[in-house]
This record gives C-alpha cells, sequence and structure tokens, in this order.
C-alpha cells in the first residue's frame, strides 16, 4: 500500500512541476492579439465644404456624398501611394504654382496635374506623356515640340503653360472650371455633347463614364488629403520630403553631338543632366533649326 501512495504522490509531484513549468512559459510568451486589437480601418469623415477653384460641391446630394467618400477612402488608406504623392508635391508644388499664377488658372489645378501623372514621367497606356499627360497631337497643337529627338511634354514649364491654355480654352466653352477640368479628362467635344443630351450644365448633374465621373473627385480627394495629411493619418518630417535640385540654366542654339559629352564639360553626368531635362529623349541634340532650348544643369 505504502508503494502506491509512494508512486501516486511522484506522478502528483510531476504533473504539478509540468503544469507549473508551462504556465511559466507561456507567461513570457507574447500575447497573440487579432488583427482587429491593434488595427483600426476607420471611416473618412467627408468634410462638411468643399470646393473646386471656388466652385462648390453639392455635398447635401446623397450620390456626390457616396462618391466623394470613395474616393477620400482610397487616397487616404493607400498609405504608400498617399506618402510618396505627399513627398513628391513638395518637390514640383514650388514650380507649378508660380507658373498657375503667372498663366491665369487657379491653384487648386496643382492637385489634377497630381490626379494626371502622379507627377512622375511615366506616360500612360494610351501614350499621353509628361506631368501633364498630353497626347503627341495636343502638345502639337498648343506649340510643342513632340519627336523622337525632342518632346517638349516632358518639360514642366512649358507643359504647364499649355495645360492653362487648354483649361482656360475649355472653361469658356464650358461655362465653369469643373467642366473644364472634367474636359481635361474626356475632350471638350464629349462633355459638350453630354451637356447638350442631359440637358443641364452642372458637372455633378451629368451621368458620365465612369473614368469621368470619379475624375473631379479624384482632384478634389488629393487636394483634401495633400492640403491636410495629416488630419489623413500621415506623419512625416520635413527631411523625408523630395526636393528639387539647384539649377542654372545654359541656352543652346546649336546641335549637341554627344549629350553625354556636354553634361562632362559641365561638371555632371549624362543621368544629372537627364534627370532635370528629361525632354531631352535622345544622347544628341539633333536642332536643324538653330532654335534656341534652355537646359537645366544642376549645382552639386
Amino acid at each position: 500500500m505504502k508503494k502506491y501512495i509512494r508512486l501516486f504522490s511522484f506522478i502528483a509531484i510531476v504533473f504539478v512541476t509540468i503544469l507549473f513549468t508551462n504556465t511559466i512559459s507561456k507567461s513570457n510568451e507574447p500575447e497573440i492579439k487579432n488583427v482587429a486589437e491593434s488595427y483600426e480601418i476607420r471611416a473618412v469623415k467627408t468634410p462638411d465644404n468643399m470646393e473646386l477653384a471656388g466652385e462648390p460641391v453639392p455635398l447635401n446630394k446623397a450620390d456626390i456624398k457616396e462618391r466623394m467618400d470613395r474616393e477620400l477612402l482610397v487616397n487616404t488608406y493607400w498609405q504608400s501611394n498617399g506618402l510618396l504623392l505627399i513627398k513628391r508635391a513638395n518637390k514640383f508644388f514650388p514650380i507649378i504654382e508660380p507658373l498657375l499664377e503667372k498663366y491665369g488658372l487657379p491653384d487648386d489645378f496643382k492637385y489634377l496635374c497630381v490626379a494626371e501623372s502622379g507627377l512622375i514621367n511615366i506616360p500612360s497606356s494610351k501614350g499621353a506623356a509628361g506631368y501633364w499627360h498630353f497626347m503627341p497631337a495636343t502638345g502639337r497643337e498648343y506649340g510643342l515640340e513632340v519627336n523622337k529627338n525632342v518632346d517638349e511634354r516632358y518639360n514642366l514649364e512649358k507643359s504647364t503653360r499649355v495645360a492653362a491654355e487648354y483649361l482656360k480654352r475649355a472653361k469658356r466653352k464650358l461655362g465653369s472650371w469643373t467642366l473644364a477640368a472634367a474636359a481635361y479628362n474626356a475632350g471638350n467635344g464629349r462633355i459638350s455633347q453630354r451637356m447638350r443630351q442631359q440637358q443641364t450644365n452642372n458637372y455633378y448633374d451629368l451621368l458620365l463614364n465612369a473614368e469621368t465621373g470619379r475624375y473631379i473627385f479624384r482632384i478634389l480627394a488629393l487636394k483634401e488629403v495633400l492640403s491636410n495629411p495629416k488630419k489623413y493619418g500621415f506623419v512625416y518630417d520635413q527631411e523625408d520630403l523630395y526636393t528639387f535640385p539647384h539649377t542654372y540654366e545654359v541656352k543652346v542654339d546649336t546641335t549637341i553631338t554627344n549629350i553625354a559629352n556636354f553634361a562632362k564639360n559641365c561638371g555632371i553626368t549624362y543621368k544629372d543632366l537627364k534627370l532635370v531635362n528629361p525632354w531631352l529623349r535622345e544622347i544628341r541634340l539633333n536642332n536643324k533649326s538653330r532654335k534656341t532650348y534652355t537646359i537645366k544643369i544642376p549645382v552639386h
């Protein structure tokens, strides 16, 4: 009998020891939480009042508020893209803003430029290029040189002038800046046709294709988020933002047979020169017409 009592006592001691050891081990392990306990996806509150170039958005209409909410959500929770746009805006807005003022275009249209290209010089699938995303024919119509050697759609200063001319012309034809912005996406003819068919001169009352129907709301969302980044959860230091390099200008009215040699003579690399002059599309500048070009030279 005593033998069984000793065996039972030994088993009990071993069991208690194992239980205690497991308890200690688990207490040292980090607590695993459900994602919902540490991460919140909050609904975005639509501002009470919004406007584009001084023209109010009728947020009292349910479908308008819903469409605005969609774009605010997309541009708030696509965090990596939003932060990149904030960084690039710091680089390019100081160039774009005074040009818009010079050419008589409301400041809000810098957000149209963001909507078009994301402030990067990557052509669209349809062939639109430059920060303002012009098609080749449109660029040429407004006086830009567009060919394999030189493509001034990639010249920010010149393409901003063209954008201003296009939008001001569209506004005179269609009657509002909002419709002019819609026409930038769909074309003057298509917007005019829809206005006649649907008997309205208000963008927010038009039934349009999906892309143009979202276009103005995307611009408005970009304006709201880029104007109030911390309100939408974007946290950064000034040093995190991108800046455009300091440059000086050189006038050229002759052929440049080798741009790499030209850059080297200026004390910079070929890449350095092309990054600030993306409108130079090849290794040489043909310039058979002896046109005067302005080339930016970065200062290191």
